[in-house]
């Protein structure tokens, strides 16, 4: 990538959008939408000082929802080009409230609130689409409680809790967990401004509150207007540290999830959603697994499945060495529900196709891999394009040209056209790059 953006021949446009295009295959006349970042990507160093000192924080969905960013961030770490952007809708100099803190600490000088969109017309021989791909909502299948229960969570989230730049530095802790964490801390912030309230009652009155406080039970204040609030922020601070004391209490017990489970064709192979087998689930949730185990050794995954499709050069082998040396058992057999249990441990409730058993096991957490679903903005894109979608939602194409969509100079590669895993992406890229090069080459011909 880094290639990509120093190459003199390749000019990137990120953060932006094709809004039309018209004409034909070597000659397309596109508008594009370049957004306004607010930041001047040509001055911005990426230093990140104005996503530190930025009071505004939002759930961050590079992280799944599972971690915070400021309202000035960018997407991750190692992106191209290395600049940030100011998300307008959060930003409170752009909804009119007093801020640019931004704007103060860059030393760049590369915050530019009046930035506008800009549109960029450009004239191009051939088009390649790589727009990617959805994830399945696992709670459109109820029985599995996705968002019911805090344990059971999508691939996508598992992976961001794998890794060191995740919202827990690459550690298993469990979303329930995590949340009293978090609690915590919010009852630690409660109770120093309960501290600090009191502490000016105890200086008025050179009594601690502890003290006042037995003394006004027994009635020695009587009900003078002062003695009541003081008693009152006593009380309140005293329920705050019960219960922060409580959840410490219990979160002394915590530790990383080391039992899992991984539940296999969520949304994919079933006629009620997608029928297609989205083709790299089981080889990333035995990654994961593996990975999992690197962390920690004494992990024990469990990944239920119909099958394990392991359908590429050294898969099957590398699913084995899951086995072998991961602690990773594959149990044939569909999952017909995950219900709660004691202190948040999701319960797996399976049947068991070999044994022919119905079963149920307790886990730390649950991992399902959903399916590979069409972007949402797959449909916009192929209107403004003129090109036909398939009856799962994926650029169509033709079994003999897998990589030429239905309108001449169109082409397409990795998730846009079809579910399919990182090398075959890569492999179909090369094809369609070779398809425009043909395209471009004929036009220079005939011109």
């Amino acid at each position: 990538m880094l290639d990509a953006g120093r190459h003199p021949n390749i000019d990137l446009m990120a953060y932006s959008e094709v809004e039309s295009m018209e004409g034909e295959s070597g000659a397309f006349e596109i508008r594009i939408c370049r957004k306004a970042r607010f930041v001047n990507e040509d001055q911005c160093t990426g230093c990140g000082t104005c996503a530190e000192k930025c009071p505004i924080q939002v759930s961050d969905s590079f992280n799944m929802g599972q971690g915070t960013r400021s309202a000035i961030y960018s997407w991750f770490a190692q992106g191209i080009p290395s600049t940030h952007t100011i998300d307008a809708k959060y930003c409170r100099q752009l909804n009119g409230k007093k801020c640019g803190i931004c704007q103060k600490v860059c030393q760049a000088d590369a915050i530019d609130f009046n930035q506008k969109d800009k549109i960029v017309n450009l004239t191009v021989g051939a088009v390649i689409v790589a727009a990617g791909y959805d994830i399945f909502d696992p709670s459109r299948i109820p029985e599995y409680r996705y968002r019911d229960q805090p344990n059971v969570i999508t691939s996508m989230e598992f992976e961001r809790l794998l890794s060191a730049g995740g919202p827990t530095a690459g550690h298993l802790n469990r979303p329930s967990d995590r949340t009293v964490i978090e609690e915590i801390a919010v009852l630690e912030k409660k109770a120093k401004k309960s501290e600090k309230m009191l502490g000016k009652y105890e200086e008025k009155y050179k009594m601690v509150s502890e003290r006042f406080y037995r003394a006004f039970q027994s009635g020695e204040h009587g009900d003078e207007k002062d003695s009541v609030k003081w008693a009152d922020k006593y009380k309140a601070y005293l329920e705050i540290k019960s219960k922060r004391e409580a959840l410490k209490t219990r979160a002394e017990r915590f530790s990383t999830a080391k039992n899992l489970a991984f539940i296999q064709c969520v949304g994919s192979r079933d006629f009620r959603f997608y029928q297609f087998c989205s083709g790299y689930c089981c080889m990333h949730s035995i990654k994961e697994a593996i990975i999992a185990h690197e962390h920690e050794p004494e992990t024990r995954s469990v990944i239920f499945g119909m099958d394990i499709r392991a359908v590429g050069k050294g898969f099957e082998e590398y699913k084995i060495r899951g086995g072998n040396h991961s602690n990773i058992s594959y149990h044939r057999g569909r999952v017909a529900e995950i219900r709660g249990g004691p202190d948040n441990h999701p319960v797996v409730i399976y049947e068991d196709t070999i044994s022919q058993t119905v079963k149920k096991e307790a886990f730390d957490m649950v991992i399902l891999a959903t399916a590979c679903a069409p972007g949402k903005s797959l449909k916009k894109l192929a209107s403004v394009l003129d090109a036909e979608l398939d009856e799962f939602g994926f650029l169509k194409t033709n079994h003999l040209q897998p990589v030429d969509t239905t309108r001449e100079g169109i082409f397409v590669c990795g998730c846009a056209q079809s579910p399919m895993d990182i090398p075959e992406s890569v492999s179909q890229a090369s094809s369609a790059a070779s398809r425009a090069v043909q395209v471009l080459m004929t036009y220079r011909k005939v011109s």
